[in-house]
C-alpha cells in the first residue's frame, strides 16, 4: 500500500483593522516623545521667570506745592493771595476798555490800506508836497530836458502814485569817476538840478529867444530890430 501525501494550501490570515502597524507604532512615540519635549521646556521657562527678582525705582516727588486751602479743626481757610498772580489781579480789578467791533474793524483795514502790501516792501502811501509835485511833473515832462534822449510820450495830466517813496540813490565804488555826482551839484529836488545846470548851460533861454523870435518874425517888432541892425546898431532893451 502505497503512502499518501496530502499537501495543503494555507492562505495568509488578513491583518485585523484593531492592530497597529510598526510604522504607526513609531510615529506615536515621536509625537509623544515631542509633546514631552515641549511640557519640559515650558516647565524650565516658568520656573526661571518665578526665580528673576524684579527691583523697582524709588519715586521722589519732591518738595509738594503747599496746598491753597489749609484746615484748622472743623474751619478751613483759602489762601487768597495765591489764588491770582499780582499782575492778573491788578487787571481784574482796574477799569478794562472795551473796544467796539466795527470801528476795531475798519481801523484795522485802514492801516492795511496804509501801505502796499509785504509784495511791494510796505510801500507807504504818497505824501504829495509841494517839493515832490513838482518834481513828478518834471519827470512828466523830462523829454525836453535832454534833447539827445527820447521817451515814451505820456499824455495826460500829472498823477501821483498812490504808493510811493522818496530816496537818494548812492553810487557804488566802480562808479566814483563815471556815474558819480559831485556835492556841490547834488541838489534836494530834481528842479534845483535842472535850475543849476540851466545857468551853466543856458539851453533853455537860448530855445526861448529862438521861439520868440520865430513868433515875432514879419511883425512890426522883428521890422524895427532889422532896422535897427541895418543902421549899425541894436535897439535898447530889444533881444
Amino acid at each position: 500500500m502505497e503512502d499518501t501525501i496530502v499537501v495543503a494550501s494555507r492562505k495568509p490570515t488578513a491583518v485585523l483593522d484593531d492592530e497597529l502597524s510598526d510604522e504607526q507604532i513609531e510615529q506615536l512615540l515621536a509625537r509623544a516623545t515631542a509633546r514631552l519635549q515641549e511640557k519640559s521646556k515650558q516647565t524650565q521657562l516658568i520656573q526661571k521667570n518665578e526665580s528673576h527678582s524684579y527691583t523697582f525705582p524709588k519715586l521722589d516727588a519732591g518738595a509738594l506745592e503747599k496746598p491753597y486751602v489749609t484746615t484748622k479743626g472743623d474751619i478751613a481757610t483759602v489762601d487768597s493771595s495765591r489764588l491770582l498772580k499780582e499782575k492778573l489781579r491788578k487787571q481784574a480789578e482796574g477799569i478794562r476798555k472795551v473796544e467796539d467791533p466795527v470801528t476795531s474793524k475798519k481801523a484795522l483795514e485802514e492801516q492795511k490800506k496804509a501801505t502796499a502790501g509785504p509784495q511791494w516792501f510796505d510801500l507807504p502811501k504818497t505824501n504829495l508836497t509841494p517839493e515832490l509835485k513838482r518834481d513828478l511833473q518834471l519827470i512828466k515832462m523830462r523829454g525836453v530836458l535832454d534833447p539827445h534822449r527820447h521817451y515814451k510820450k505820456d499824455g495826460g495830466k500829472m498823477q501821483a502814485p498812490e504808493y510811493s517813496q522818496v530816496g537818494t540813490i548812492i553810487e557804488g565804488p566802480t562808479e566814483y569817476f563815471s556815474g558819480r555826482l559831485e556835492n556841490k551839484k547834488r541838489k534836494r529836488t530834481f528842479v534845483e538840478e535842472v535850475l543849476e545846470k540851466e545857468r551853466e548851460t543856458g539851453r533853455f533861454k537860448k530855445k526861448y529867444g529862438d521861439v520868440q523870435t520865430g513868433k515875432t518874425s514879419g511883425k512890426k517888432a522883428f521890422y524895427n530890430q532889422l532896422k535897427d541892425k541895418r543902421k549899425g546898431g541894436v535897439k535898447k532893451g530889444s533881444g
